[in-house]
């Protein structure tokens, strides 16, 4: 943890989490200065999570896997996988024009984008070529089957968005929230005694095992 946002300064509570490592020279200088302010590593993400007063803990505490329990569901926001410049039936799924004769060269097109002269114009999000995927996207309920707090290592049931080796902000599910709410971190100061070690798992069949005929 980097830092910790309180209500009577910025307005609201929230604890700043960092997360990776990056080289003292791939940041700025205010960058820098905010991570030598709490005497802590530089990362190579930084995101908040809002918290209520009652779970603000100190600089420097680490936040591990064990905050979450087997059965639960959670929220796994990332960036999804880029493909670049993509053209409309890739990148929205058109059909292109006929493929019979007498379409020239436009078989992969998007076909008319404009209007009459009234509006005379293109509308706003029209649906055409260009940028594909680099979007931040959030896969909501997703159930965790599997908490492994010695490797911390989380082990969830269905997909999450983006590449391997990517950063992803896991938080408790909006639609389906945990019956008791756990606080931000386990083995620190009155949250030490009965901290979570181990492995736990949900009642259920093993998803990641394949099951043979």
């Amino acid at each position: 943890m980097t830092q910790v946002k309180t209500q009577e300064k910025e307005g609201y509570t929230a604890l700043q989490l960092g997360a990776g490592s990056k080289k003292a020279k791939r940041l700025n200088r205010s960058e820098r200065g905010h991570f030598a302010a709490g005497d802590l590593p530089f990362s190579a993400e930084l995101t908040e999570f809002r918290v209520s007063p009652d779970a603000i803990l100190p600089v420097g505490t680490a936040i591990g896997a064990s905050h979450f329990s087997a059965g639960q569901f959670v929220d796994i926001q990332g960036r999804t996988i880029g493909k670049g410049f993509q053209g409309p039936m890739k990148r929205w799924g058109f059909s292109g024009l006929p493929a019979s004769h007498g379409t020239t060269k436009k078989h992969r097109a998007h076909g008319s984008i404009g209007n009459s002269q009234d509006p005379g114009r293109v509308w706003k999000g029209k649906k055409m070529a260009g940028r594909m995927g680099n979007r931040k996207r959030t896969v909501q309920s997703v159930f965790v089957y599997k908490v492994d707090a010695d490797r911390n290592l989380l082990y969830v049931k269905g997909q999450v968005p983006g590449k391997a080796g990517r950063f992803l902000k896991i938080t408790d599910a909006l639609r389906k929230p945990p019956e008791a709410p756990a606080y931000p971190a386990w083995g620190f100061g009155d949250f030490a005694e009965g901290a979570p070690s181990g492995v736990s798992v949900a009642k259920m069949d093993d998803p990641f095992v394949t099951q043979s005929e």
